[in-house]
């Protein structure tokens, strides 16, 4: 008989197969990642008539004012000034301004894709006045035109508003006038005219709903500014410059508190300029990790953010699923590998492929489930199918039920680890390393005995050369 290959030869063997199992684990990888841009597609469709991610700016007093502008021009070869009076706008915040903001969810679905959407309900108290010192800013009051006076609220997506909408002046309502936002929600939102002789103080209540998906911004103006949010949504994310005062999070939803002065804002409540749009909050290096922080450059609008996230995106579940593939195969492979060197079993090449291609299967059919039934159940499913294939075709490759059954003992006990890592993020790391440390130690103590570089050769090998070395018997004859 032919000479075996050796336990090393073997053991390099099984090691080429798993790494060229790792082009169909970057396919399901990348399959991954294109099924979750379609998703994203077909939520983008979905929140297309509806409202996008929502920022709240305001109310912000608007006055024109005139003043004298020097110019230097050059007239028949000779430069001369001028005086030109030029038209300009003030923005003036809210000594205080109080928003209690309500946020319910809506799930909606397109096929089998679903977006989470939601309906603001924002009721808010303002106070506006004029600083005692406000000629220090260099603008008179008697070039201010009260008359032409503007309240603005400032919504970054006006689809979304509702028919609601109310704002009261010192007790009176006020008719409400489309455009004219501020410049932190792009010019987009609703104003109303005031009648204003800046005598005393203006008192504003309002309320209006807007529509709109992934985060809520809202960016501060004034001497104080309170935010109070609720809703029933059990996985906010807070983000943005400004993070709430100890929210309160449980599984029927959450309650978060802000309270931003304008000290920590950087801002004058008497302004020249409207201060532009902060950063993308709902951008998903925002919205999803508290307490990263937009420009704090002077001039740029800066802001506090909530996000409804999903409790479990079942993409980013399936994509850190696939990152662990190797220790199924590796685990699977050094399985097989040591009923053959130390049990006798033998198991080929092809056996190997096979085995491997069932368990990169395993992932395909997770994300083909996980769309339709949710990632639980095709955990679940996909689990259970492909351990009941592998341990059957095991124990026709390991001649063995009873070896079978280890190789579906240790799948199960894979499958249930790596559910635990999914779920346990902050400690995937430590649980993993410490598992490997613990097969490399059963490993090294099986295999401590094993010559891996002897070819064992076959029985009938193993008799022709008992037979050689026997010695020969003499033989003598008598005359």
């Amino acid at each position: 008989m032919t000479k075996e290959r050796s336990p090393g030869f073997k053991l390099f063997l099984a090691a080429i197969i798993a790494m060229l199992l790792a082009i169909p684990l970057m396919m399901v990888w990348a399959l991954v990642y294109d099924r979750q841009g379609q998703s994203t597609t077909a939520q983008n469709s979905i929140a297309s008539g509806w409202g996008g991610p929502q920022t709240i700016v305001g109310p912000v007093l608007v006055i024109p004012y005139t003043e004298d502008n020097v110019e230097t021009v050059t007239e028949n070869g000779k430069e001369k000034t001028r005086t030109v009076r030029v038209k300009r706008e003030l923005f003036l915040s809210p000594e205080t301004n109080a928003i209690n903001t309500t946020i319910n969810p809506e799930r909606k679905k397109k096929s089998i894709y679903e977006s989470v959407l939601f309906v603001a309900q924002n009721n808010g108290n303002a106070r506006f006045a004029l600083p005692a010192d406000f000629e220090r800013y260099g603008i008179p009051v008697a070039s201010l035109e009260l008359s032409g006076a503007e309240l603005r609220f400032g919504v970054s997506d006006a689809r979304g508003l509702q028919a609601d909408s109310k704002v009261t002046v010192n007790g009176q309502s006020r008719e409400l006038q489309p455009g004219k936002g501020l410049a932190a929600s792009e010019n987009s939102g609703f104003f109303t005219f005031i009648d204003w002789d800046a005598q005393g103080a203006l008192d504003v209540k309002y309320s209006y709903s807007i529509r709109g998906n992934k985060a809520l911004t809202m960016v501060p103006r004034g001497g104080e500014t309170k935010w109070n949010v609720k809703s029933p949504w059990p996985s906010p994310s807070f983000g943005g410059d400004f993070l709430p005062d100890k929210p309160k999070i449980s599984s029927k939803g959450f309650e978060s508190s802000h309270a931003i002065t304008n000290l920590a804002l950087g801002q004058a409540l008497v302004l020249k300029e409207d201060p532009v749009s902060p950063p993308d909050y709902s951008n998903r290096d925002y919205s999803l990790s508290s307490g990263l922080k937009g420009t704090g450059k002077p001039g740029v609008s800066q802001a506090a953010a909530i996000s409804l996230v999903e409790p479990v995106n079942l993409y980013s579940q399936v994509d850190r699923a696939v990152k662990y593939g190797f220790l199924f195969i590796g685990f699977t492979f050094l399985a097989f590998f040591m009923f053959d060197v130390v049990a006798g079993a033998k198991v080929a090449a092809a056996e190997y492929l096979l085995t491997g291609v069932g368990l990169v299967l395993f992932f395909v059919l997770l994300l083909a489930f996980a769309e339709v039934v949710g990632f639980m159940w095709a955990y679940l499913i996909a689990g259970g199918a492909i351990t009941s294939l592998l341990t059957a075709y095991s124990a026709a490759v390991l001649k063995s039920w009873l070896r079978a059954r280890v190789i579906g003992g240790l799948l199960i006990g894979l499958y249930a680890t790596l559910y635990t890592l999914l779920n346990l993020e902050a400690y995937s790391l430590l649980i993993g390393s410490l598992l490997l440390f613990v097969a490399l130690a059963v490993v090294m103590w099986a295999t401590r005995k094993i010559d891996w570089t002897a070819a064992r050769r076959g029985d009938e090998d193993d008799e022709a050369i008992v037979a050689e070395e026997r010695p020969s018997a003499t033989v003598t004859s008598s005359d």
